[in-house]
């Protein structure tokens, strides 16, 4: 059960327009009260003799009743609550129970002879209620309502548990900030799928991932089209940033601002310059990891890359110091963030879901220890500058490589988070691996069809020789991967790795050893992607031949060694 409490307002009967329309928004059906602060309140919904004005006088009127200049510019208090989509149906004598608990819990009508304000609880959806409140008490003094927020959520913890809801998990205090419902409202008008504040979270967070410097910062949020606004000391000195989309404009056509911090708590520019700053300082100091080696541009050498400062990173996930293991999870962010900028559309949505969930996992109370992260952020750098990747050849191959291998990194940050009782973290992240695995389906079909036909037409001798390879390098995952579907790809790809002069043995042995595979859905396309990327194979083979005469002399000289006694494998790790 989630309470949103937003900011005040300045119209009582605005908000009740809102809460009884039914013509603009399909999900307001039936509205009507449920509770209110005398329970005998006007119910315009279903009391064909009660209007909105009579409710919104009725609220009104201790407000009213003050001199003018005592009355609060802002007095209007608004919070829904919305249960879960898997919760049973509550009744209006439930909604109305938790409304009266989450009105004394947060200070607007604490009862016990306390004043309190007046308010009113309005249903018009099966799954949530509306609360609204006018922010003067009976006696004409203000509510104690601070961390109203914070009040509610404590009290939803507690209905949850005595009604058998499901039970959400308790925040830390470094979420991003809710959209309003003023801002939700308005994106339903303008037909948003999100609100601007999202979109902006969204567009920054993209802005950042690898830049190096407050130019080229800045020049991104330019060319992705937003408005900025910087904020500069007498000195000169920068000390902040606001940002605005050229379309959301308030009641006077003015663009709608908001600061970097108001967007997420690690946007803020000193935030940011965290990520760079710490590439140079200590110099003289030997870092964990260094920038991945310059090598071959283009999106797909990028996507290779990433994959394998990915790979490395699990490692330092699951055994590193926490502070640099926030570092890796935060950088991860980043990665995910330029992976979905660029790829490509049959890929794109699934990534910018699993970025935006993972958003929620980039943050904890355990402070990064940036510098570490070096090599993940260079692969951000070098996705965004690769430029847009196509779906099909080598670019739609690597893709499906990098997020087999991104996968397993946001799985270690769920474990991670969820080791450190990061409740929210941890489960933000297994929605990311999700939308991952989604991804991978759709980029990995096409190449790992490739595969799957050329280890089908593969010669006896061959074929016979990868089982054998199989079986000797993993005894206890053999037979489990010759009965999935993506042996056939497997064994194509260590014919590959042979010809190539790889000992596929010893390449499959490593492979299989550095990582875990229990949360592969296929441990074959796992090794797959792991045995190219090692072994420098290319990604795509759509219209290669397997039973090349470099394959079929592999297999010859094969026949006179046993398994496990081919050349030293050349590939890296």
């Amino acid at each position: 059960m989630i309470p949103s409490v937003n900011e005040s307002g300045e119209r009582t009967i605005g908000l009740l327009a809102y809460l009884y329309e039914t013509g603009k928004h399909e999900e307001h059906i039936d509205p009507h009260l449920v509770a209110s602060f005398d329970g005998m309140s006007p119910g315009p919904g279903r009391d064909p003799n009660a209007t909105l004005k009579d409710l919104q006088q009725l609220l009104d009127q201790p407000v009213m009743a003050l001199p003018q200049h005592a009355r609060p510019a802002k007095h209007v208090w608004h919070t829904s609550v919305r249960a879960a989509a898997d919760d049973r149906i509550l009744s209006d004598e439930e909604w109305g129970e938790i409304a009266r608990r989450i009105v004394a819990a947060t200070g607007i009508d604490p009862g016990d002879g306390q004043p309190g304000c007046r308010w009113a609880a309005v249903r018009h959806a099966d799954d949530h209620i509306h609360i609204v409140a006018t922010l003067v008490c009976e006696d004409g003094s203000r509510p104690d309502d601070y961390r109203s927020g914070k009040r509610a959520q404590a009290e939803c913890r507690l209905i949850e548990k005595e009604l058998g809801l499901h039970q959400v998990a308790p925040g830390d205090g470094t979420a991003a900030q809710r959209p309003t419902s003023a801002e939700r409202h308005k994106a339903e008008r303008q037909g948003r799928e999100r609100t601007a504040r999202e979109e902006l979270r969204e567009t920054v967070r993209r802005a950042v991932a690898g830049v190096r410097s407050e130019e080229e910062f800045f020049d991104r949020l330019a060319a992705a089209g937003l408005l900025i606004r910087k904020r500069v000391a007498p000195s000169g000195d920068l000390l902040g940033y606001k940002v605005a989309l050229p379309d959301d404009r308030n009641k006077d056509g003015e663009p709608v601002f908001y600061p970097g911090a108001r967007l997420a708590p690690d946007l803020s520019l000193p935030r940011i310059r965290e990520r760079w700053s710490a590439d140079t300082r200590d110099q003289d100091a030997t870092p964990i990891e260094a920038p991945a080696p310059a090598g071959p541009s283009g999106p797909a050498a990028a996507r290779r890359r990433t994959a394998s400062a990915a790979w490395a990173a699990v490692l330092v996930i699951e055994h590193g110091d926490d502070a640099v293991a926030a570092a890796y999870i935060a950088a991860a962010g980043e990665v995910l963030d330029a992976l979905a900028k660029t790829s490509a559309a049959h890929t794109r949505r699934e990534l910018r879901e699993a970025a935006w969930a993972f958003e929620r996992a980039s943050r904890s109370h355990v402070r990064a220890e940036r510098g570490h992260d070096r090599a993940l952020r260079q692969a951000a750098r070098e996705l965004v500058h690769s430029g847009p990747a196509l779906g099909r050849g080598e670019d739609g191959a690597t893709t499906a490589m990098a997020i087999d291998m991104l996968f397993f990194l946001i799985t270690a940050a769920a474990h991670w988070h969820a080791k450190n009782d990061h409740a929210q973290q941890a489960a933000a992240a297994r929605q990311a691996a999700e939308h991952l695995r989604a991804a991978y389906q759709a980029a990995a079909a096409q190449p790992l069809g490739a595969l799957y036909q050329r280890g089908r037409r593969l010669g006896r001798v061959l074929r016979q020789r990868q089982t054998a390879v199989l079986r000797e390098a993993l005894p206890e995952l053999a037979e489990r991967i010759l009965a999935e579907p993506g042996w056939h790809a497997l064994a194509a790809t260590l014919a590959d790795a042979e010809a190539a002069g790889h000992d596929p043995a010893a390449l499959l042995a490593d492979a299989a050893r550095r990582r875990e595979l229990d949360t592969a859905a296929s441990v074959s396309d796992v090794l797959v992607w792991r045995l190219r990327r090692a072994a420098d194979l290319p990604a795509d083979t759509t219209g290669m031949l397997t039973d090349t005469h470099a394959a079929q002399r592999s297999a010859q000289r094969a026949g006179q060694r046993t398994p496990g006694q081919g050349r030293p494998g050349r590939g890296r790790s």
